[in-house]
């Protein structure tokens, strides 16, 4: 069994972070686009409850029912409003962790890159040993043939 080079480790490492990494913006991802649907909820409710009202009010309502109407849309506006600080907060989060993803995956880009690096030297060196090796073998065979002088 061969062991892995300080490289190809290196790489691995790196991998597993990229994909953690992936993972957690992923998560925050969904997170604010989950936030982002129930504010889109809240402000079509309201606006639907608004419409409603509205067209209620037109034929006559009475006074309790339209300060009842207006508390309520008071505590629509105020959790569409908590909802845009989650919203802004949800979006600061994903902005946060773009650059930690890139961050991890120029690292794992840059030991790809020292990786193939490697490989084409070693490529290089084994090319010349087989040249080499071949070289020596096609000597060997002319010395073989040559005549021998005593």
């Amino acid at each position: 069994m061969t062991h892995p080079s300080p490289l190809q480790t290196l790489i691995g490492l790196a991998q597993d972070d990229v994909d953690a990494a992936a993972q957690r913006l992923g998560r925050v991802q969904r997170e604010r686009n989950d936030v982002e649907t129930q504010l889109d909820a809240l402000i079509t409710y309201r606006d639907e409850y608004h419409t409603r009202f509205t067209d209620s009010a037109r034929q006559g309502m009475a006074a309790g029912s339209v300060r009842n109407f207006q508390a309520f849309i008071d505590t629509l506006d105020s959790a569409i409003e908590q909802q845009r600080r989650l919203l802004e907060q949800a979006t600061a989060r994903v902005e946060a962790a773009k650059p930690e993803w890139q961050r991890c995956k120029q690292k794992l880009g840059s030991f790809e890159v020292l990786q193939s690096r490697q490989d084409e030297v070693a490529a290089r060196k084994e090319a010349r040993r087989e040249q080499r090796d071949a070289d020596e073998h096609a000597a060997r065979i002319l010395r073989m043939r040559a005549p021998q002088h005593l």
